[in-house]
């Protein structure tokens, strides 16, 4: 789930963002201050509109909304108050966190790609990077699918070049942190680090 609120831009409405693709033909149902937008085809919910949100929920600053629990929590309610019923299967694991490169090897069908396998605690994940300097045995800043960038982009399953990629190897640049460096090049985390732990940025 992603959620946004941008009070001076779009008005006092949360946009909330269910799954990563938004589907081709949309279905639209509105109960009382709460749009449900699904799937035409397949009914499933793909994101909602709760209008004069700040009655309901209290969103932290501009952009895209930290959801944790307590903000869960909220929209529960709601969705309640309007009489709208809706499941939340929300997946509110990290999607920025510390990931350790176990392998590396060279990409078949692209010189500049590199196919890592990368711990991030529950789980290792198959991701196509091509920056220049990523090795193995290094602690990095992945993000997950799900994850939304800085930039605004959302990172999805994808295939590069015939190669499964799930998530992104992410350098300083891409997560906008100050004094990032221009050249190419993935953020190397040093010190001790735990893959699985949040990144915070």
């Amino acid at each position: 789930m992603n959620a946004f609120y941008n009070k001076q831009g779009v008005g006092d409405v949360l946009l909330v963002q269910l799954v990563p693709d938004t589907p081709e033909e949309i279905q639209a149902e509105t109960i009382g201050d709460i749009t449900i937008i699904r799937d035409a085809a397949s009914g499933q919910a793909a994101g909602f509109n709760l209008f004069r949100a700040s009655e309901y929920v209290q969103p932290e600053g501009q952009g895209k909304i930290e959801v944790d629990e307590a903000f869960l929590v909220q929209l529960k309610e709601a969705f309640a108050k309007n009489g709208a019923e809706f499941s939340f299967d929300v997946d509110l694991s990290p999607k920025f966190v510390v990931g350790y490169v176990s392998a590396k090897e060279k990409h078949p069908n692209a010189d500049k790609l590199s196919i890592c396998k990368v711990d991030v605690g529950q789980e290792t994940l198959q991701i196509v990077c091509g920056a220049p300097n990523v090795d193995e045995g290094q602690h990095v800043v992945v993000a997950k699918p799900g994850a939304v960038m800085p930039s605004g982009m959302v990172i999805k399953d994808a295939e590069l070049r015939g190669v499964p990629s799930s998530g992104m190897i992410c350098s300083a640049r891409e997560l906008a942190l100050p004094d990032a460096p221009q050249e190419k090049g993935i953020l190397v985390l040093e010190g001790e680090q735990t893959p699985g732990e949040p990144f915070r940025f």
